[in-house]
């Protein structure tokens, strides 16, 4: 081989080393950057402020946005509850706000200030029981809604003053904040361990939590 063949050679392996190198750079920032997408979408699904239903540590977690005037929201409501009863060990649920009914924002306002209460859960069963009594997308009544609240054994002045509170509008905010970079434009949505339903419907969520439910159990 002369030396001129050599020396092109020699370039071309050069070439080929760099662009491989260049290939392999790429590839790394396109994962990484993937990986961060994931890492942050993960992060706006559970808060610390998030009301929990089931074991803290279950591995399987389904994180539903809701609206408390919603209707179809109120019909998932047994159907979560009862992949909670039938994974009583292994699946949690955790309730995020998507308040785009009128005036659903002031209940969900209410409803976040029941947890200072202890009364949480025993306000949302109320006030989702009573949803065709208040829940007029017209015109919501909120008195009604309030008084579903009493029922459930909430002092509603002390929690219309706590509704008002720096930490209830900083988790409402919050949410509204996430469910916008989330993309999410209905309600109720579901992600489970992070994953969207691949299309919207009871045996869709009962099919998808089955499936986290069996891969740890591998």
């Amino acid at each position: 081989m002369n030396s001129k063949k050599f020396t092109v050679s020699i370039l071309l392996a050069v070439v080929l080393v760099f662009f491989a190198f260049g290939m392999y750079s790429y590839q790394e920032r396109v994962k990484n950057s993937q990986s961060d997408k994931v890492s942050q979408a993960e992060s706006r699904l559970v808060r610390a402020h998030s009301p929990v239903l089931g074991p803290a540590n279950a591995p399987v977690t389904i994180v539903e946005f809701f609206d408390p005037a919603c209707e179809t929201c109120r019909e998932f409501y047994p159907i979560v509850k009862g992949l909670l009863k039938k994974y009583p060990n292994d699946v949690r649920l955790v309730l995020r706000y998507a308040p785009f009914h009128r005036n659903s924002d002031l209940v969900a306002n209410m409803l976040e200030a029941s947890k200072v209460q202890g009364k949480y859960w025993a306000v949302l069963d109320a006030v989702l029981a009573d949803q065709p009594l208040w829940a007029s997308h017209g015109e919501p009544n909120l008195y009604v809604a309030y008084q579903s609240a009493v029922r459930a054994g909430v002092d509603l002045n002390k929690a219309l003053l706590d509704a008002q509170s720096p930490a209830v509008i900083a988790a409402l905010k919050q949410d509204v904040e996430d469910l916008t970079a989330l993309e999410v434009t209905k309600t109720p949505t579901f992600f489970v361990n992070g994953r969207g339903l691949p299309s919207f419907g009871a045996s869709q969520l009962e099919s998808l939590v089955a499936e986290e439910v069996a891969k740890i159990k591998k």
